[in-house]
Parts: C-alpha cells; sequence; structure tokens
C-alpha cells in the first residue's frame, strides 16, 4: 500500500528558470570544484566591499547635508543680532535728535542737560559718554556713565581721549569734522578710551539758524552693544563678535589666558547699521559632527568590513591549510601505524585506573593474546603468571603512583599457552595536549635472550680479567669519594704496588683524595656530582713522568660508574720512556734536515751563485789585465792606478759579501732564540734569494712596517722560511712563462692582531702567477710531496714545522679575478711578546 502511495505521489512542478539562471548554472558547472569554493569565497567578500562603499557614500551625504544646516543656523543668528543692534541705534539716535534739538533750541541748559543725559545713561547701559561740545571744541557739559561722579566725566587738565582734539587725527576728530562738514550724524571709527575699553562715538550737529553751533557726542562701548543686545539664545548657540579690520574688538566668548582659540569651521560677517564705521558683526559656528575619516561609526563599520574581509580570507585560507593538514594526518597516521606494526617492542597504555586501552601487535605477539583479549581488561591481566599475581599487583600499583624506576622493572610474563618469557618493562605519563597526564604508557621488551647473554658476559667477566693481568699498561680504579684503590692490574702493582699514591701521581697530583669522616657527621664530599655527565664524558690523554720509577707514562684517566654503584677513576697508564727517547731522536734528526735544507736550497742556487760570483771575478780580471798592459806600456799614471785598484777591491768585497751570507745560511749550527729584528731577517733573505731572483728575471717589492717589536725567534730559521717561499714563488712564475708585468713578488710585514693568536708580526709572499691547485693546497704539507720533477718535498714540511715550533701559523690562499686564478699568498706569523709590542707605522723599502 505504502508503495503505491509512494509510486502515485507526484513532485512539485519546477518553475521555469530564467535565462540568466540556465547562464549561471551552466557557467557554475564548467567551473571545477576549486574555483567554485575560490568564487564562494569572493562573493562575500564583494558583498561587504559594495556594503562598505554604500555607508561610504551615505556618510559623505549625510555630512554635507549637516554642514549646510550649520551654515544656515550661524547665517540666521548673525542677522538676529545684527537687526537687534541696528534696532537699538536707531532708537539712541533718535533720542539724541531730540535733545539735540532742545540745545539748539535753548530748551535745555547745563543742569538740564546732565539730568537728561543721566536718565539717558541709565536707560542705555552701552552708552559711556554723553558729551556737549561746542564749536571750537570746548566742552560745555559732559556725563560719563564710567566715572564717580557721573558729572564730573570732563577734566579741564586731563582731556580725554573722548574728546575731539584738533589736528590730532583720532577717530573722534574725524567724526567731528564729518558732522561738522556734512551737518549730518557722524559716527566714527572704533578707538580705545582713556581705560583702554574699545568705544566709537555717534556725533550729531546742532545747527542753529542755518549755522554750525557745536555737536552732541554720545559714546557707545562695543562690549556692552554685544553683551546687553544680542539675544541669549544666539550667544549660546553661537559666538558673536564685533570687528574693526579683521581685529576683534569684543566677543560673546571669554578666552581664557594662555590657551588657542580653535579656528572656527563656520563664519558669516555682516555690516554693522546704521554705523557704517566700518564694524563688522561676524557670527562663529563649529560643526558640531566629526568629520568622515574621525567618524566613529564609520570607522567601526570599516573596521568590522575589514574584520569581515579577513576572516573571509582567513577562512579560505583556513579551509585549504585544513584539507592538507588532513592528507598529511592520513599519511602520518600510515605511517605511525606501519611503524607500530613493524616494532618488534610491545607497547600498552593504561588509564589512570589501570585498564588497558591500547596494545599494539608486537605486544599481542610477545603474550598470545589478541587486542580483543586485552583492551578493556583489569587487573588481574590474562598475562600474569598465577604463582607471581601478588608481586605483579604491586609493581602496578607501584607504576600508577608514578614511582617505577627509571632503569626499568623486570618482571616475567606468561603466554596464552602457559609458557613464561622474562621482560622488562619501562613506563611512562601520557599527557594530552592541554599537559593533563591521562594515563601510563608501557614498553616491553623480551630479556630472555639478553639475560642468557649476560650469564655469558659474567663468565666472560674473569677471562676479560685475566687479559688486564697480563697487560703491559697499568690499569687502575680509585673510587673518587673515599680515595680506596678499588682495581689494580699486575703491571700497576709491579711498578707502585698496592698503594693509591700511585694512582694520585699519574693523576698528576691534582687534588687531594677526601677522606672520610667518622660518626654522624659523616658527609658524602662529592655527593652533588653529575654521575651521568661524569661516565659519559670521554677520556682525556697526558704524558707524565714518575720520578719515583723514572719513567714517562701515557695517562688516560676518564670517571665511570662501579659495580655498587659509588663514583670511580679509571687510569690507564701506558709506559712511553722509548716513544720519548725515538722522539728526542727524531728532533735531533729535524735539526740536520733543517741544515740539509739549507744545503739542498744552496745547491739548487748553484748556478745563480755561480753567475752571481762571475760578474765582480770577471771584473776583477778585466781590471788586472788592463792594468798589467798599461803598466807594461807605461801608460799609465798613479791617480788612474789606484782609481782601478779601488775598483777591483770593490768587487772582490762583492765577491766576499757573497760568499759570507751564503756561508752563514748553511753554517750548521745548534737552534738557539733570540732577539732578532724582522727587517734583518727580511733583509739578509732577500739579499740570498736576489741571485735568483735576477737570474729568472723576477723582481721584488719588500714592504716592513716601522718600529716592529723584537722577535724571540732563531733568525736563521725564519730567513729559511722566508728564502724558501721567494725561491718557490720565482720558479712558479719563471715556470709558468708570465710576461714581465706579473714578475713581481712582494713582500710584507706588518703587525697583527686576531682573537685567535693575539699579538703577532705577519710575514706574506704575494706572486703573481698561476696559483696552486686544490688538491696541491691540500697535501703541499706532506713530507715527501713535491709538485717538481726533482723536487724532494721536505722544504714546506719544515716550513711549517720550523713556523709551529715557534708557535705561529703558516698557510696559503690563491688570489682571484673571478674564478681566474692571477696568483698565491703565502701568509705566516709570529708571536710578540705582549710588554713589547707597540703601535708600528707603516714604510715601504
Amino acid at each position: 500500500m505504502q508503495r503505491a502511495v509512494t509510486a502515485t505521489t507526484k513532485a512539485p512542478p519546477r518553475p521555469d528558470r530564467t535565462w540568466a539562471e540556465r547562464l549561471f548554472g551552466r557557467w557554475w558547472r564548467r567551473q571545477s570544484a576549486a574555483r567554485q569554493d575560490r568564487y564562494a569565497t569572493l562573493g562575500p567578500l564583494a558583498s561587504v566591499l559594495l556594503f562598505l562603499a554604500a555607508i561610504v557614500s551615505a556618510f559623505w551625504y549625510l555630512r554635507n547635508e549637516e554642514l549646510e544646516r550649520e551654515q544656515e543656523a550661524v547665517r540666521r543668528d548673525t542677522e538676529v543680532a545684527q537687526q537687534q543692534l541696528r534696532l537699538k541705534l536707531i532708537d539712541n539716535h533718535e533720542q539724541l535728535v531730540r535733545t539735540a534739538h532742545d540745545l539748539t533750541t535753548r530748551s535745555l541748559d547745563r543742569n538740564g542737560f546732565l539730568v537728561q543725559a543721566s536718565s539717558f545713561t541709565r536707560e542705555r547701559p552701552e552708552t559711556t559718554n554723553l558729551i556737549w561740545v561746542g564749536p571750537k571744541r570746548n566742552a560745555i557739559a559732559a556725563y560719563s556713565g564710567t566715572s564717580f561722579p557721573p558729572e564730573t566725566g570732563i577734566s579741564g587738565i586731563e582731556t580725554p581721549a573722548s574728546l575731539p582734539i584738533e589736528n590730532s587725527g583720532s577717530a573722534p576728530e574725524a567724526a567731528f569734522l564729518h558732522g561738522r562738514e556734512t551737518r549730518q550724524t557722524a559716527y566714527s571709527r572704533p578707538f580705545k578710551d582713556s581705560f583702554g575699553n574699545p568705544v566709537f562715538q555717534v556725533v550729531i550737529p546742532l545747527i542753529e539758524r542755518g549755522a554750525f553751533n557745536g555737536a552732541l557726542i554720545a559714546e557707545y562701548s562695543v562690549e556692552r552693544l554685544l553683551r546687553y543686545y544680542v539675544p541669549t539664545e544666539v550667544s549660546r548657540r553661537h559666538a558673536i563678535s564685533l570687528l574693526d579690520q579683521d581685529r576683534s574688538l569684543a566677543s560673546t566668548v571669554m578666552t581664557a589666558p594662555g590657551t588657542t582659540v580653535k579656528r572656527p569651521s563656520i563664519v558669516f560677517e555682516l555690516p554693522v547699521a546704521p554705523a557704517e564705521n566700518g564694524l563688522v558683526l561676524r557670527g562663529e559656528g563649529y560643526r558640531t559632527s566629526v568629520g568622515l575619516i574621525s567618524n566613529t561609526l564609520f570607522w567601526m563599520v570599516m573596521a568590522l568590513s575589514v574584520l569581515t574581509v579577513w576572516m573571509l580570507l582567513g577562512t579560505w585560507r583556513h579551509m585549504r591549510r585544513r584539507l592538507q593538514m588532513q592528507a598529511a594526518l592520513v599519511s602520518e597516521t600510515n605511517f605511525r601505524r606501519a611503524m607500530e606494526n613493524s616494532m618488534l617492542t610491545g607497547m600498552r597504555a593504561m588509564d589512570m585506573e589501570g585498564q588497558i586501552s591500547y596494545v599494539n601487535p608486537a605486544f599481542c605477539a610477545m603474550t598470545g593474546f589478541s587486542e580483543a583479549d586485552l583492551i578493556g581488561q583489569h587487573p588481574p591481566f590474562p598475562y600474569w603468571p598465577h604463582d607471581r599475581r601478588e608481586e605483579n599487583a604491586r609493581l602496578l600499583e607501584q607504576e600508577l603512583r608514578g614511582q617505577s624506576p627509571a632503569g626499568g622493572i623486570e618482571v616475567k610474563v606468561m603466554r596464552k599457552d602457559g609458557s613464561v618469557f622474562d621482560a622488562r618493562m619501562y613506563v611512562s605519563p601520557l599527557i594530552d595536549p592541554k599537559g593533563q597526564q591521562t594515563g601510563w604508557m608501557t614498553s616491553m621488551t623480551n630479556i630472555t635472550e639478553a639475560k642468557r647473554i649476560r650469564d655469558q658476559l659474567t663468565a666472560s667477566h674473569e677471562r676479560f680479567t685475566t687479559v688486564l693481568e697480563g697487560l703491559d699498561t697499568a690499569v687502575s680504579v680509585l673510587s673518587v669519594q673515599q680515595g680506596e684503590l678499588l682495581f689494580a692490574n699486575r703491571s700497576y702493582r709491579l711498578w707502585f704496588g698496592a698503594d693509591a699514591r700511585g694512582h694520585a701521581q699519574l693523576s698528576g697530583g691534582e687534588a687531594s683524595l677526601p677522606m672520610p669522616l667518622d660518626g654522624d657527621d659523616a658527609v658524602d664530599a662529592l655527593g652533588g656530582l653529575p654521575t651521568q655527565e661524569l661516565t659519559a664524558a670521554g677520556s682525556d690523554s697526558r704524558e707524565i713522568f714518575v720520578e719515583a720509577t723514572g719513567k714517562w707514562f701515557e695517562v688516560r684517566a676518564r670517571y665511570l660508574q662501579w659495580t655498587d654503584g659509588r663514583l670511580a677513576q679509571m687510569l690507564i697508564a701506558t709506559d712511553i720512556s722509548e716513544r720519548r727517547n725515538a722522539e728526542a731522536v727524531a728532533e735531533h734528526q729535524a735539526e740536520k734536515a733543517q741544515v740539509t735544507s739549507r744545503l739542498v736550497t744552496m745547491g739548487e742556487m748553484a748556478s745563480s751563485v755561480a753567475h752571481e760570483l762571475n760578474q765582480p771575478l770577471t771584473a776583477i780580471t778585466n781590471y788586472c789585465n788592463g792594468m798589467v798592459t798599461r803598466v807594461e806600456n807605461n801608460a799609465i799614471d798613479k791617480p788612474d792606478l789606484i782609481a782601478a785598484l779601488k775598483k777591483t777591491s770593490r768587487q772582490a768585497e762583492r765577491a766576499g759579501q757573497i760568499i759570507h751570507r751564503i756561508r752563514a745560511f748553511v753554517k750548521r749550527s745548534e737552534p738557539q732564540r733570540q732577539k732578532a729584528s724582522a727587517q734583518t731577517i727580511v733583509d739578509d733573505a732577500v739579499d740570498l734569494a736576489g741571485i735568483e731572483l735576477r737570474r729568472r728575471n723576477v723582481a721584488i717589492q719588500t714592504y716592513v712596517a716601522q718600529r716592529l717589536p723584537p722577535l724571540m725567534v732563531d733568525p736563521i730559521l725564519i730567513e729559511q722560511v722566508v728564502l724558501n717561499l721567494l725561491k718557490n714563488a720565482a720558479e712558479a712564475i719563471d715556470n709558468a712563462r708570465l710576461p714581465s708585468a706579473r714578475r713581481r713578488i712582494e713582500l710584507r710585514v706588518v703587525p697583527r692582531h686576531t682573537p685567535d693568536e693575539g699579538d703577532v708580526i705577519e710575514f706574506s709572499v704575494t706572486d703573481k702567477g698561476p696559483g696552486l691547485k686544490d688538491e696541491v693546497i691540500a697535501r703541499m704539507y706532506e713530507a715527501f710531496f713535491s709538485t717538481k720533477v726533482d723536487g724532494l718535498g721536505i722544504g714546506l714540511s719544515l716550513c711549517r714545522s720550523i713556523i709551529e715550533s715557534h708557535r705561529g701559523r703558516i698557510k696559503a690562499v690563491n688570489l682571484y679575478n673571478g674564478e681566474t686564478p692571477i696568483g698565491c699568498r703565502f701568509t705566516f706569523t709570529l708571536p710578540v711578546e705582549p710588554h713589547r709590542s707597540e703601535a708600528p707605522a707603516a714604510i715601504t723599502a
């Protein structure tokens, strides 16, 4: 019945889609899944950007509309204030005209004027002075609303600034003249009265029978006009001020001293009518709303939009990373599962109550139980032997309390078939990502075979001890804490007896061994030593001479943990007396090799020396033959004979100097270090090398720093090193057949300071030859290695030995132009005594 109903039920008809929907659906289906995800992310992003643009436009429109409303309010309030001032000035003017008429018709005398002026100023507080002056500017009567008593406002001795003064050019004088000339009411420009307050005057001329008969002057306070006649509601909304030529005279807003007045954003100005004397009424307003950029709501919308965009981008990137991490997680899980399945160590995980939550295949293979048989089990576990359940329960309790030893626990484990094997378990806590312990992880290893091997090792220990007893090397073990000799082989006992003093002699007597204290005060003097670090450290080797035996020993020492857990020191001392004697013989042979090397050098330079000696000897022969011929022919006088003999003597001295330098260089002598000058060493070496350099047509340039400290060296040996390097450089240049521009050697001697060597004197020999190959640089200091066909291979090896015996260093580097070698530089250093070092200045020799 249900199937029938289902069969007869029809889906609601789908509305026909528009052509735009069909076109968009067709385009959407053509996109890849990754591109669809990207578009799905960019759609909300575009919506947010459009929303942000709409908000900005709305804020901009509202801001402009509000600005227009504020400008209209300022203009309206300014016009209201101007109208109030205009009406008041017109009213005052009408009253003053009536008073002027009474004065002209002589209806008022001086006293009557003062009474009427008092009433006028009392009803009109903006009026500060009311003055009646004659045609000669003489004050007839005056009333001051700012002085006490008021009727004494004008002094005959001090003329206030309110009176017109002839030819003064003041504002009252200009208004007086203007009223007298035009016979019309005149307003003066603003000025400061006798009290320094800004005021202006209205001058009403008194015309009697067509003649000017004086004037009635009313003086208004600018500040009081604003105070009394600008409506309060206007001054509360906006700042109203009176200006004269952009100079503010009074304002409804007072500024505190020392504060900076903010420039108004809205200003509207109107002239003060009917005065028309330059006074301008200004209305000032400020925008009550902040700008678009400083609008808090705008920035909140902007921040939310940016946050939304950032979150959309972050979501898109997070989705990509999540897919990548998911793929990596699957790969890592498969890798870990494969690793767990392939490892031979059994792994078991338990929760804090001791329930098994995980076992790996190796654990199941060891015990014979399946994973289903073990997971979820509580103690006693099925792999516990029946006769050891109490012991295993105690060990499990110790494990759950976190008190398992770091070296593991040795237990018996029963397989499913009932067989038992030995195993060692190591326990470590399981920590979740929050740092909370969730259980314990136990690794189990089958040590049945290991125990069998250990038993075999025990048996072999005896054999090893027998071997130690048969060694010709002394082996001793000393307890560090108690100073007790724990082991000594036969050779040790033969040389030092069964006494710990021999161990102390072999260790160099570094420190006295700590003596144990008696009673309760005994303290382990070395209880805080890091035993594991000491036992893991390698052994050091040193040579020690023991006077008691008259022998040299090579001693190796290391710390170890003795069988009872105590820290001990083991020494292995080998008798090297014969080797020391052989080294002494070798040192003597090395000295002979140095002399031989110098002889070989002179042998290699024999042709050059012969050529060098041939020149002075030939000159001597020529001088002698010439003198004999001229003497036989009686063609020489005494001065010419003496000159020829002097030239012959100089050539003989030159030949003698060459032979003397060669003899001093090859003479066999004991190595002797003495104070020597670097300049002298360089001069002697260059003199000897000059013979070879001239033969090979190679130039040399030397550079020796001034005030170099003396060197404690054997000068002959250092001269031998310099000569060897110069000769090698000349041979490299000559064999490469280089042009004359590159047949040049540079010898420099300068001071240096390096972190490794300190203050040193650096000798460098630089040539422009073809350089050295990398394999030659790596082996050139090896004995009997040479690149020359007839070379012995002892020159550079001997140079290195000489420099290192002087506590110096020698090295060689190629000079490159890009990747092309353009020369080679040999450098060696010699140390300088600290108290002899100075700051040298360089010179060129």
